[in-house]
């Protein structure tokens, strides 16, 4: 079974004048060589061009959301083997829930929607405390600002004390969990796809390969 919380947004921009074609495309350039996850032989990845016409700022609200819906895919991969591989012998709902992981959301009793509602709903609402700025204070034309001591991602949660306080090996850590995400995200959407495509389970397909 899997949980899922989504998204971030964030935007915002600092002048009234238009900066000049060279001047942005040099901010641009050396906004996207800086940031962590840009790794050789790719470099920076945007085959599809949402950078090019992107402030920092919006730089910035694209990796809330790359590391907001790594961290949902990560969590929806194991949901997917472990929610399967113990179907039928679990305690929780009588072990009456079985099948492909598509489905199995489809079977658990309706009360626990409210579960799911109540879960994500104050998860996401912690996290746009934590790193937007107030509604009421965000000019009309740039809704969804983040705040300007907010990293994107941070939400002060390391119950482990993971977090390395060497900017260095912070970097590190952070290119580790994107690059985890992106790859979880590959593989949340091919579970998807091939379950959904011929009706069985992923660890059904493992196990007769």
């Amino acid at each position: 079974m899997k949980f899922a919380a989504i998204l971030a947004l964030a935007a915002s921009a600092s002048a009234f004048t238009t900066m000049p074609a060279n001047k942005a495309s040099s901010a641009l350039k050396a906004s996207t060589e800086g940031m962590v996850g840009v790794l050789d032989p790719v470099g920076f990845f945007d085959p599809l061009g949402f950078a090019e016409k992107a402030t920092p700022a919006t730089l910035q609200r694209y990796r809330e959301a790359e590391l907001a819906h790594g961290r949902v895919s990560m969590l929806a991969v194991i949901g997917f083997l472990v929610g399967e591989k113990v179907e039928g012998s679990s305690f929780l709902f009588d072990a009456s829930i079985s099948g492909p992981a598509i489905t199995h959301i489809t079977q658990v009793p309706d009360g626990f929607w409210a579960v799911i509602i109540a879960f994500v709903g104050a998860y996401e609402a912690s996290r746009a405390e934590a790193g937007w700025v107030d509604p009421a204070d965000c000019p009309v034309d740039q809704p969804g600002l983040l705040r300007d001591d907010y990293l994107p991602g941070d939400l002060k949660f390391d119950p482990l004390g993971l977090m390395p306080d060497d900017a260095e090996e912070f970097a590190i850590i952070q290119t580790k969990e994107l690059q985890n995400g992106r790859l979880a995200m590959l593989a949340a959407a091919g579970f998807l796809a091939q379950e959904a495509v011929d009706g069985k389970g992923i660890i059904e397909h493992l196990q007769s390969m």
